[in-house]
C-alpha cells in the first residue's frame, strides 16, 4: 500500500555559471503554482550563503500521491524539466518522511 504519511522533498540544485537569476525567476512561478496544489503543505526556496549558484528547495506534501501529482503537473513538466533542468550542472533530490517522536 502506498505511504499516506507526509512527504518532504529536499532538492539541491547546482546552477550553471551565469544562470542563477534565470532559474530563480522561473522558480517564482513554480513556487506560486506549487502552493496552489491541493496536496502541497509548503514550498520554500533557499539560496546558499556560501555559493550563490546553489539553490535548495524544501517542499512538503500530504502524501506520495501529492508528490506524484506535483511532478506530473504541466507547469512542472514545462518549467522545471523543460526550462530549469537544462540550466543546472547537478540536481539531487531526496524524499523523506518526517519522524514523530
Amino acid at each position: 500500500m502506498e505511504n499516506q504519511n507526509p512527504v518532504h522533498v529536499f532538492a539541491t540544485w547546482k546552477v550553471k555559471e551565469g544562470q542563477v537569476e534565470n532559474v530563480l525567476n522561473l522558480l517564482k512561478t513554480v513556487h506560486d503554482e506549487s502552493i496552489r496544489e491541493e496536496g502541497n503543505l509548503f514550498y520554500k526556496i533557499h539560496q546558499s550563503n556560501s555559493d550563490v549558484n546553489t539553490i535548495l528547495l524544501f517542499e512538503g506534501y500530504t502524501n506520495e500521491t501529492a508528490v506524484a501529482a506535483h511532478r506530473n503537473a504541466s507547469y512542472f513538466q514545462d518549467l522545471v524539466l523543460g526550462q530549469i533542468v537544462p540550466l543546472l550542472d547537478n540536481r539531487e533530490i531526496v524524499l523523506a518522511t518526517p519522524l514523530e517522536y
